[in-house]
């Protein structure tokens, strides 16, 4: 039975997760407005989101090492704030030149947040004794679609106001969560060995690493690249083109709403395999749309198929890691980055190469192929075993 101290911790988890996806949704449907803003070509832009999920990356390993030794609450009450001020300093850049280290900026403080969201997580659902990890992501899809539905309301306003304006409901959530977080005692259990320094194996978590590469490199080609297809490709206005990623979002809160009962009825690899099965599907959705409404419903279907995989790779890799140090789950959330890397890579190339039709080819192999590494999705001992 869950006492009050842990649903307060639960709640608190949840607004984390909540802030972060409006914060990510703020800046990512923006993306093809920065783009007309600063006049930037397609080859530059890739370059340009390469910066976030590189630097992203770093911010989450630092996160681990951190969070090891201090616990993911301190990290978290100082990483949040600054996504939100770098969100609004994207939108108030006047030039590339300075929309460059506001991105750097803003990666590394979003690695560390996506991490230590994560890690209170696996802490919230080790101290209930079932999974509640969907519930986490889904109110992180709720506050994402609630930004990209925002974005289409206010498409009149300047841009710089439409990006701002969330950012003071971030940082007022934030400063409301941060001190009703789990502490570092209660994220490591004393009774467990805590292998601070990144002492754990890496074997067990490779498959869930490449299932989180592979997600997210479908995740990049929706995040990153729904507005630049819809407005090039479908010729969608702008009041229509924040839509793909409202469906992408909307349908990923549908399925993560009953995530945590499916996976606890029939096994997280079961799920893992038809969210596989179903991403394979949206993705030649949208290689093959004909027309703005059918390819805002490919992207609705790409996020019923990967809702599930990026909660269940947190949640196997809090089990591989019993003492609760957070170094698990700061690697798995590493290759979220790299995933989004290689996404912004691939898509782009071949993209400037022939077009968004043929680049989106790429993530409907790569979500294919999670279906093979289901299995690792339940594991069967502890990694220090």
């Amino acid at each position: 039975m869950p006492s009050p101290r842990d649903r307060q911790a639960r709640v608190a988890t949840s607004a984390v997760f909540a802030l972060q996806g409006l914060s990510f949704a703020s800046l990512l449907v923006q993306v093809a407005n920065l783009q007309t803003k600063h006049g930037i070509d397609d080859g530059t832009l890739t370059l340009l989101l390469l910066i976030v999920p590189v630097f992203a990356g770093v911010g989450s390993m630092a996160a681990g090492t951190y969070a090891a030794r201090h616990g993911s609450r301190p990290l978290l009450r100082l990483a949040q704030p600054v996504v939100a001020v770098a969100v609004v300093l994207a939108g108030l850049a006047p030039n590339v030149p300075l929309l460059i280290p506001v991105l750097l900026v803003f990666g590394v403080s979003v690695g560390a947040v996506d991490a230590g969201m994560n890690m209170q997580g696996v802490a919230v659902e080790r101290r209930y004794g079932i999974q509640v990890l969907n519930g986490f992501h889904c109110v992180w899809s709720v506050l994402s679609l609630a930004g990209a539905l925002w974005a289409s309301a206010a498409s009149g306003l300047p841009l710089h106001w439409i990006m701002a304006i969330p950012m003071v409901v971030v940082v007022a959530g934030s400063l409301f969560a941060g001190p009703r977080l789990c502490t570092k005692e209660e994220e490591q259990p004393e009774s467990e060995v805590s292998p601070i320094g990144g002492t754990l194996p890496w074997r067990p978590l490779i498959p869930l690493c490449l299932a989180m590469a592979f997600l997210y490199i479908g995740d990049a080609a929706v995040s990153n690249f729904n507005t630049v297809l819809m407005k090039n490709e479908l010729h969608a206005s702008a009041s229509v083109i924040p839509l793909a990623y409202a469906a992408y979002q909307a349908t990923t809160l549908a399925v993560r709403l009953g995530g945590d009962v499916a996976a606890r009825r029939y096994g997280p690899a079961a799920i893992v395999r038809i969210g596989a099965v179903i991403a394979t599907a949206g993705f030649l959705g949208v290689v093959l749309a004909p027309n703005q409404v059918l390819g805002i419903v490919a992207f609705g279907l790409t996020g019923v198929g990967l809702a599930v995989v990026g909660p269940q790779s947190f949640s196997a890799a809090g089990k591989l890691d019993p003492a609760g140090t957070g170094v698990a789950i700061a690697r798995v959330n590493l290759f979220n980055y790299i995933g989004f890397i290689l996404g912004a890579a691939l898509i782009g190339g071949i993209a400037e190469a022939a077009n968004y039709r043929v680049a989106y080819a790429a993530p409907l192999v790569l979500a294919a192929a999670i279906f093979v590494l289901a299995p690792a999705f339940q594991p069967r001992t502890p990694a220090a075993a």
